[in-house]
C-alpha cells in the first residue's frame, strides 16, 4: 500500500515532460494563434521565451513593426505573476509583400513573434500562470482585424525542461532576428533621393547578390520604389526613393537584409547617420550605358556649341585632301586621341571631386566665372590666329596656342579643345548615359567617358578607318586663306557669348575684367605677329608681359559680386515649397533648370518654350511656369538634378495638378512634347 501511494504521488512529475507549452488555439479560416513557450518547466528565476505563433492560410499574410504602406503590427499584452517580468516582441526580418501598387513588410505561411521573459523566484500551486491578449491583422484581397486571449501554465521545478518540437521554432525565429550589423553605415537623404551604405570587409558583387532596406519608420522612403543595388570590395550602395516632404532625420535606422550568392538569406541592424549627398545607382546594364554614351557624343558633334570647334575641324580636313593614307590615318588617331584623353582626364577630375564630397556633375566647370573668361579669351585668341594677326605652327594653323600648332600635336589638342567646349551641351541619350557612369565604379566610368569620346571623334575617326574619303576632299588652293579667316567669326561669336554668359555669373565687374583681358589678349597676339614678322625678342617679351597681365586679372572673378538671378516675366523662381503650394492648389507645373551657359537650354526656350503654341497651353492650363538657374552651380539645384538622375542641365520636369511625381521631359524639347505633357499633367 505504502509503495502505491508513492507511485500515485509521483505520477506528476512523471508526466511533466509531456505536457504541451503551447495554448489553446484561436481559430479562424485564415489564422491559427497560440501563445507558445521553449520550457515546459522553467526553474525559478529563469530565462526563458515566450511568442505569438501565428499559422497562416495560403495567401494571407500579417505584418511587421513598420507594416509598410498599409497594415498594422500585432499585438500581444501579457499578464504575469509577480515576480516574472517580459519584454517587448523581438521581429524576426519580414519579406515585401506587394499588393496591387503597396508594397508592405510582413510574414506570410507561419511566424513566431519571440519575447523575452524571466521566471519569478516562487510560484503558487498551479506554476507559472501566463495570460495574455493579442491582436492581429491578416489581409489578403481585403484585410480583417483578429484578435485572442491565451493561457499558458508552465511548472516550477528545480531544472528547467525545453519542448523540443517548440524549441526548434524559437531557434528558427532567433535565426530570422537582424543581428548588429559588423559593417559601418552611412545615409544621405536629400528631397525625393536617398541612398544607404555599408563599408567593411566582406562585401564584395560576389558575396552580395542581392539587398533591401526595411526602415524602422514609416514615411521617410517610397516603400514600392525599386532599391537598385551596387556593390562592390569593401562597400555595397542601395538607392532609396523618397516620398515628396518626407523628413530627415538624424539616423536612418532599420533592418538590411542580405542574400549571398548562395541563396542564403541574413538579417542586420543598422543606424546609420544621415548626412552628404545622396549616391546614385544605376539601374541599367553596363553595355546599354556604353551605347546611350556612344550614341550621345555622335550627336554631340550636331549640338550649337561644338559648332565653333568645326573650324579647326574643316581647316584640317581640308589640308589632309590629296594627302597619303598615312598621314590621314595618323592625323585621324591624334585628333581621336586628343577627344579620348581630354574626356578620360574630365572623368577622372569628375571621380576625385566626387570622392572628396563635392557635388560636380557634367558641365560643372561653367558654374566658376575664372572658367568662362578663360575660355572667351581663348576663342578669341583662336579667332584672331584664324584672321592671321598671329601664326603658331605656320600660316595654316587653325587655332589657337597648342591647339593652333602644326602636324599631330595640332591635331590632338584640336581634340582636346572640342571636349572643352562640348560641354555646355548635353545631347540625347548623354545624360543617362553620364548619370549612369557617375554612379558606377571608377574602373566603368572611365569607360563610359571613354564611350562619348569615342562617340564624338567619330566623324574624323572614320577617316583614319576609310582614309580614301580625304580623296574626295577639294584640292587645297587659295580658297583655304579665304576660308581660314572667315571661320574665325564663329570663334568672336563664341567668345561674345562667353561673355554674357559671365554677365550673369559676375556682373557688371565681372565683364570689366573679361573686357580688359581681351584687350591685352590682342595687344598679345598682335606683338606675337610683330615678332614674327621681324619684331624680333622685343615682340615676344611685349606678347608674354600681356599674357602675363591678363591671367592676373582673373582672381578678381572671384571677388566680382555675382549679378542677381533673374527669372522670365512669366517665370517664378523654383523651390521645392513653391511646386508643393501649387500642386495643393490644383496647378500643373513646368519646371526649366537652366543654365546661362547652357546652349541646349537657350535653343529649347527660344524655339519651344516661348513659341506661341506652347505658351497658350501654359495659359490655357493654368500651368505655372518656374525657372531654376544652376549658372552659378547652386547647391540645391544641383541636388534636385541628381534627385533625377541627371549630372547637368537642361532638366524639364511637368508636375500633374494635385500632387504627385513629375513628368521627366527628354533635353532637346519639341512643341509635341511639351503640349502632351502640359495635357498629361492637367488632367
Amino acid at each position: 500500500m505504502r509503495v502505491f501511494i508513492a507511485l500515485l504521488m509521483l505520477l506528476p512529475l512523471l508526466a511533466a515532460p509531456a505536457r504541451s507549452a503551447e495554448s489553446d488555439a484561436v481559430r479562424s479560416p485564415r489564422a491559427t494563434v497560440t501563445l507558445v513557450a521553449d520550457r515546459v518547466a522553467v526553474a525559478p528565476g529563469e530565462a526563458f521565451h515566450l511568442g505569438l505563433r501565428l499559422r497562416l492560410a495560403p495567401g494571407w499574410h500579417t505584418y511587421w513593426r513598420n507594416a509598410g504602406d498599409a497594415g498594422a503590427a500585432p499585438e500581444i499584452d501579457l499578464t504575469l505573476p509577480e515576480g516574472a517580468s517580459a519584454g517587448g516582441i523581438d521581429w524576426p526580418a519580414p519579406r515585401r509583400i506587394a499588393t496591387g501598387p503597396l508594397i508592405s513588410f510582413g510574414y506570410e505561411d507561419e511566424v513566431l513573434l519571440p519575447l523575452r521573459a524571466r521566471a519569478p523566484a516562487t510560484a503558487g500551486p498551479e506554476g507559472l500562470v501566463i495570460e495574455a491578449e493579442a491582436r492581429w491583422l491578416v489581409c489578403a484581397d481585403l484585410c480583417i482585424p483578429e484578435e485572442g486571449r491565451f493561457r499558458l501554465t508552465l511548472p516550477l521545478a528545480p531544472a528547467g525542461r525545453a519542448d523540443g518540437a517548440l524549441a526548434a521554432l524559437f531557434t528558427t525565429a532567433e535565426a530570422a532576428l537582424p543581428r548588429p550589423s559588423p559593417w559601418a553605415a552611412r545615409a544621405a537623404l536629400a528631397g525625393a533621393r536617398g541612398s544607404l551604405t555599408l563599408e567593411g570587409e566582406g562585401l564584395s558583387a560576389a558575396a552580395v547578390r542581392e539587398a533591401v532596406f526595411f526602415p524602422e519608420e514609416s514615411g521617410l522612403i517610397e516603400n514600392a520604389a525599386p532599391q537598385p543595388l551596387r556593390a562592390r570590395d569593401g562597400a555595397l550602395t542601395l538607392a532609396l526613393a523618397r516620398p515628396e516632404g518626407a523628413p530627415v532625420p538624424a539616423a536612418l535606422g532599420g533592418v538590411v537584409v542580405l542574400v549571398d550568392a548562395a541563396g542564403v538569406r541574413s538579417a542586420y541592424a543598422v543606424a546609420a547617420p544621415v548626412g552628404g549627398v545622396p549616391e546614385t545607382v544605376s539601374t541599367l546594364p553596363l553595355w546599354q550605358v556604353l551605347g546611350s554614351a556612344l550614341l550621345g557624343g555622335l550627336l554631340l558633334n550636331l549640338m550649337p556649341c561644338v559648332f565653333p570647334i568645326l573650324a579647326m575641324k574643316a581647316m584640317a580636313l581640308a589640308r589632309l585632301s590629296g594627302a597619303a593614307r598615312g598621314a590621314v590615318r595618323a592625323h585621324a588617331a591624334s585628333y581621336t586621341a586628343g577627344v579620348l584623353l581630354s574626356f578620360l582626364a574630365l572623368a577622372g577630375l569628375l571621380i576625385g571631386l566626387r570622392g572628396a564630397g563635392v557635388a560636380a556633375g557634367w558641365g560643372f566647370q561653367f558654374t566658376a566665372p575664372v572658367f568662362v573668361a578663360g575660355l572667351a579669351w581663348l576663342m578669341l585668341a583662336v579667332g584672331l590666329n584664324l584672321s592671321g594677326v598671329y601664326a603658331v605652327g605656320g600660316p595654316a594653323g587653325a587655332g589657337a596656342g597648342l591647339a593652333a600648332r602644326g602636324g599631330h600635336a595640332g591635331s590632338f589638342f584640336t581634340g582636346a579643345l572640342a571636349v572643352l567646349v562640348a560641354t555646355p551641351c548635353t545631347a540625347p541619350f548623354m545624360a543617362a548615359a553620364i548619370g549612369a557612369a557617375l554612379a558606377l565604379p571608377p574602373a566603368e566610368t572611365l569607360l563610359v567617358f571613354a564611350a562619348l569620346g569615342l562617340g564624338l571623334a567619330a566623324p574624323y575617326a572614320v577617316l583614319g578607318l576609310f582614309p580614301g574619303l580625304a580623296g574626295r576632299l577639294p584640292r587645297p588652293g587659295g580658297w583655304m586663306e579665304a576660308l581660314r579667316q572667315g571661320l574665325a567669326f564663329p570663334m568672336y561669336g563664341a567668345a561674345a557669348w562667353l561673355a554674357w554668359v559671365l554677365t550673369q555669373q559676375a556682373g557688371p565687374d565681372g565683364l570689366l575684367v573679361l573686357l580688359v583681358g581681351a584687350v591685352l589678349i590682342g595687344f598679345a597676339a598682335w606683338a606675337l605677329g610683330l615678332a614674327q614678322r621681324g619684331g624680333g625678342r622685343v615682340g615676344r617679351v611685349l606678347a608674354s608681359a600681356a599674357m602675363i597681365g591678363a591671367l592676373a586679372l582673373l582672381p578678381g572673378l572671384a571677388v566680382a559680386p555675382p549679378a542677381a538671378a533673374g527669372t522670365e516675366a512669366s517665370a517664378e523662381a523654383w523651390s521645392a515649397a513653391r511646386v508643393a503650394a501649387l500642386q495643393a492648389e490644383g496647378r500643373p507645373v513646368f519646371v526649366n533648370l537652366t543654365a546661362a551657359w547652357c546652349i541646349t537650354c537657350k535653343v529649347n526656350e527660344r524655339l519651344v518654350l516661348r513659341s506661341g503654341a506652347v505658351q497658350a497651353a501654359f495659359a490655357g492650363r493654368n500651368l505655372a511656369y518656374l525657372t531654376g538657374d544652376w549658372t552659378q552651380g547652386d547647391a540645391t539645384i544641383g541636388a534636385l538634378l541628381r534627385e533625377h538622375g541627371r549630372e547637368g542641365v537642361p532638366l524639364y520636369l511637368v508636375y500633374p495638378a494635385g500632387g504627385g511625381a513629375p513628368q521627366v521631359l527628354p533635353q532637346v524639347l519639341t512643341e509635341g512634347i511639351v503640349l502632351r505633357a502640359v495635357e498629361a499633367a492637367a488632367g
